[in-house]
């Protein structure tokens, strides 16, 4: 980190991915002074290839992400900080951010999006797979896998419904993994559909290099799959949203930081963006959630009794 970097800033955003850069560019774009805080570990820092985002279909992310930061660190309003903060608290005149290095930084308006990490299951032959040939979002990899033989892993109630979007992609089993959560109507919609259902627990992955050719069971056999979906369960990279007394909500899939429209939290002056936000996620959203939370944050600096107004 450069120890020349200016303590105050109009903005600071902590996390320098999709969201947080998108945010960052609407504030440098406003003219106002912005710090980027970035760990450089992305939550899709294990997929090859991003799919779906206009313009950039089958792209690296790692790609992706260089080629905005090399724009954004263009515009001489900018700093970019690779560092962690681990503290944020409300100073008189905004707020103060703590660096695991030991430097305060001081700023009129913060933007959390510092992102998710995915907890997986502990199955041997799955982390290494993780963004290749097992991947949660069908949207986002299933394209590539259509009409081969899939399989979603069951990982709460919700697989049920995640199963049935998988199928679409091609035949697909279910596997249960051990659980006995599904009842008989339940079981005979997923039949209905032209899903198999595999109850045994599954005991590792097998195949080349990261591809997926089986998956063995702990009954010895072992069923052709080439492309496996997960519910992961995400967690906060960061606890900084409840160190500022951020209202976080319950999802369906984890945790989320409650925000208005504008995306700004329940306090006046902290905006988040980004996957931490909503239950929903890719690079699209991600990416527009950072372009509202930073103009969002900029107008609020035009009109303050607007934003104290909204919380």
């Amino acid at each position: 980190m450069d120890h020349d970097v200016p303590a105050d800033h109009d903005v600071i955003v902590i996390g320098g991915s999709f969201a947080g850069m998108s945010a960052a560019t609407y504030v440098a774009r406003a003219r106002r002074s912005v710090c980027v805080i970035d760990t450089g570990l992305p939550r899709n820092r294990f997929a090859a290839h991003s799919h779906g985002f206009f313009g950039h279909d089958g792209a690296k992310p790692a790609d992706m992400l260089a080629t905005a930061r090399s724009q954004l660190i263009v515009y001489p309003e900018v700093t970019f900080i690779e560092d962690k903060a681990v503290d944020a608290n409300k100073s008189e005149d905004g707020f103060s951010v703590i660096l695991a290095t030991g430097k305060t930084l001081a700023a009129k308006r913060l933007v959390l999006a510092y992102g998710m990490s995915d907890e997986l299951p502990d199955i041997p032959g799955l982390a290494e797979r993780w963004g290749k040939s097992v991947a949660q979002c069908p949207y986002c990899h299933g394209y590539e896998f259509g009409g081969r033989k899939l399989g979603v892993l069951y990982h709460s109630p919700l697989s049920i419904h995640h199963v049935q979007i998988v199928s679409e992609w091609g035949p697909t089993t279910f596997l249960l993994n051990g659980s006995t959560e599904l009842d008989d109507s339940q079981l005979a919609t997923l039949r209905q559909r032209g899903i198999e259902i595999e109850p045994a627990p599954v005991c590792a992955l097998r195949g080349d290099g990261d591809l997926l050719s089986a998956v063995e069971l702990d009954d010895e056999r072992k069923l052709e799959i080439e492309a496996l979906f997960i519910g992961s369960t995400p967690r906060f990279n960061s606890d900084l949203a409840d160190r500022l007394g951020c209202e976080i909500d319950a999802g369906s899939y984890g945790s989320i930081i409650r925000t208005d429209p504008m995306k700004m939290t329940t306090v006046p002056g902290v905006f988040a963006a980004g996957d931490i936000t909503r239950l929903a996620y890719n690079v699209t959203w991600a990416c527009s959630d950072g372009v509202m939370a930073g103009s969002a944050a900029h107008r609020s600096l035009i009109f303050p009794d607007e934003m104290t107004k909204a919380a």
